[in-house]
Formats: structure tokens, sequence, C-alpha cells
């Protein structure tokens, strides 16, 4: 426990990770920002997410949980001034290097680092589950950007039957990317199924269909999913997008689901704060995924 914990006699998430390396869990930081469709810094989300969590207690008052699962600091991958091209395989080997633990979390940087993190489960064995207000399915002859992972890896062999896209919002996205995404076979669920049936609820089935067909699952959380009035640190979010209690549910029931190998957060832009909202979201997030997988 640090002094400051000590001092104000509580456990902090923050003393949970450091460097274990036997540790069940992985915190990977991969602050890429180059190639962004919407310029801003996302790359200084890895910082923002390791300074909040010492702010953030490892009691749930809700369900009596105690988080005591060590998470090993891997730290970040080396990204500065890299393009989505130059950092594919950097952050695939940093996230393939944790394969044998339970979980690894991928800490962004824009939505470039999905490509890679799912590269690391295998092509062949993985199925992708995505929380995104959009497509991401633009086309990748103009190169890799935050705007075309799931286009990416489509054209790298990825069967759309086993990607699962949650959270799509009106005027957000193209009928051209739609009707790509229906021709491929993924799953599409719109923020409206989300709203009417409960977003863990939509996630839960979508895990469950993935689950038939694949050995890995690998999850992206793009931030922008949240509702823009609770969520303004991403240039992406939109209003009326999914709440932001609905998003910790979900995070929660992903964390506990046992193919689920990888996760990423995806879109934070610590420069956008409305004071500490973004960080303690994203640390809230960080925890509510520790809680499932404590479950497992």
């Amino acid at each position: 426990m640090s002094e400051q914990s000590e001092a104000l006699g509580w456990r902090s998430v923050g003393d949970l990770v450091g460097d274990y390396p036997y540790a069940r869990v992985a915190l990977v930081g991969a602050p890429l920002n180059e190639r962004s469709l919407t310029p801003g810094r996302c790359d200084l989300g890895p910082k923002a997410l390791r300074g909040v969590l010492p702010r953030l207690s490892t009691y749930d008052v809700e369900t009596g949980l105690e988080l005591d699962i060590r998470v090993h600091d891997a730290g970040d991958v080396p990204l500065k001034a890299v393009s989505p091209a130059d950092a594919f395989e950097p952050v695939r080997d940093a996230v393939k290097e944790h394969e044998h633990r339970d979980l690894t979390i991928l800490v962004g940087g824009n939505n470039a680092i999905t490509r890679a993190g799912v590269h690391a489960l295998g092509l062949d064995r993985v199925g992708v589950l995505t929380l995104d207000a959009h497509f991401d399915l633009r086309d990748t002859d103009q190169g890799l950007t935050n705007g075309n992972p799931i286009q990416a890896l489509l054209d790298d062999g990825l069967d759309g039957r086993r990607i699962s896209q949650v959270g799509l919002a009106p005027f957000a996205n193209t009928r051209r990317a739609h009707e790509k995404a229906k021709a491929a076979g993924i799953s599409v669920r719109t923020v409206r199924e989300c709203r009417e049936q409960g977003l863990a609820a939509v996630v839960a089935d979508e895990l469950e269909r993935l689950s038939a067909l694949c050995v890995a699952i690998y999850v992206d959380f793009d931030i922008d999913v949240i509702d823009r009035s609770q969520w303004p640190a991403s240039p992406g979010a939109r209003p009326g997008g999914v709440s932001v209690h609905e998003f910790f549910d979900a995070a929660r029931v992903v964390g506990a689901h046992p193919k689920v190998r990888v996760v990423d957060l995806t879109e934070y832009d610590p420069s956008l704060e409305v004071g500490d909202l973004g960080s303690l979201t994203a640390g809230r997030w960080f925890c509510e995924i520790l809680s499932g997988v404590s479950a497992r």
C-alpha cells in the first residue's frame, strides 16, 4: 500500500497496479495519436488513466466486492509520431507478450490500435466486439486511420460473422458503411436497441453469439459510444449515446466473460476534459473490468 493510501486509511486501485510479473491481468499503454480523423491528444490517455487510479477505492459499496486483483503494468509502447501502419507490429507484439494472462487491458490512444490488438489473438480464432458510435468501416486505400480498423480487419481476412458492433448512433454513419457491415455478416446493434434492451443485456447476447464462433474474444471500448453530455472528452461522442451507468455495467459483463482475453479503451482525449470527468470515467471503467475478472 502506498504512503498516501495509508495516510488516507484506505486502499486504492492504484495500489493494485505495478510490477507484478505473475499477475492475472496486464495493463499496456498504446498512446497512438497519428492519422486521426478527429485530431486531438488521445496519446495522453494512458497517463491520465494511471494518474486517476489512486483516487479510486478498491471497495464496491453496491455489491460488497473488495478488489484484490494485481495488475502488471507493462508500461507504454513507444508510439510518439508513429503512424498506425508502423505502430502495428509494436502494439501487436506488446499485447501478445501477455497472452498467458487472463486479460490484457490495452489503453489508447486512438482507435487504430484495435487492429493490432486483435491480431495478437490470431485472426483464425478471434471474435471482435466493439462498443462504438461508429462502424469504423472507412476504406483503407488512403491508409490506416482511427476511422477504419474494422475495415482493415476485414481486409486482413477476419470473417465478418465474428464481429459484433454495439451502440451505433444515428446521423453519425453512412448508408454505405451500414451496407458494408451487413454484406460482411457483421452483427449490428444500434444505440436505440441498447437503450430499449439495456446495454449490458445486448453485450451479453453478443458475447454469447461470438462464443459459439471463436476461441477468444477481443472487446474494443471506443469511449465515444457514451452520451456526449456525460462524456465530453472525446471529439467523436454524440448526444444520445449510451449512459455512463450502462457503460460501466457492460464493462463488468465483459470482464467476467472467460473468453474475453483483451479489452481496449480508445478515443479518450484528456485535453478535452471538463474537470476530471473523463479521467474518473476511464478509471471507473478500469475498476468495472477488474470487478468482472474477479468473478471468473
